[in-house]
């Protein structure tokens, strides 16, 4: 994917020294959440992040030249069970999801990942719970077979009191005259 990268954020990526971040942020039912690599909260493009610092990692982001669907990991360890009973109770199929990349010294970001959430397993133990989400790329949707039927009822569940495919029956029949004069 071709994306530009603003010159100031590249500036900074390209000096002997940067401290660049990744940021998260994931849109659920009960809310928004946005979490970054870092420590403290962070402003970015107007929105409060909070900082996750090691405990979130970011994985698998990947570039592909062709039309290949890929996917990122957001993993948050370390969380208390408050967070986990969260966790199994949000509905996070679906939802839109997108990773940001940043250098500290910067306000501006780039986009390197937006998708929709699909799997998200937990693992538990005594001390803490790990949470990995997993985020497919929207190409994801054009591998997936078209449910839609071309007939009356199912036209009538999506467009209500729309009577266009009432109509192809009767055109399956009919002779139509073309070029030529009807008598």
């Amino acid at each position: 994917m071709t994306r530009s990268i603003p010159a100031e954020l590249l500036t900074a990526l390209t000096q002997s020294e940067c401290s660049p971040y990744y940021a998260f942020e994931g849109q659920f039912s009960s809310g928004t959440i946005r979490l970054w690599t870092g420590y403290g909260d962070r402003t970015i493009e107007g929105n409060t992040y909070l900082g996750a610092g090691q405990l979130l990692n970011i994985s698998g982001l990947e570039e592909a030249a062709d039309l290949s669907a890929k996917g990122a990991s957001v993993t948050l360890s370390g969380l208390s069970s408050g967070i986990m009973s969260l966790a199994l109770t949000e509905p996070y199929q679906g939802r839109r999801a997108r990773i940001l990349m940043g250098e500290s010294s910067v306000a501006s970001v780039v986009e390197v990942f937006s998708g929709l959430t699909d799997k998200m397993p937990i693992q538990q133990s005594p001390e803490s719970v790990t949470v990995q989400l997993t985020v497919e790329s929207k190409m994801v949707t054009l591998q997936r077979a078209n449910v839609r039927r071309m007939t009356s009822a199912n036209h009538q569940l999506r467009h209500a009191g729309d009577t266009f495919f009432d109509w192809t029956t009767k055109l399956a029949d009919m002779e139509i005259v073309w070029g030529r004069e009807v008598a």
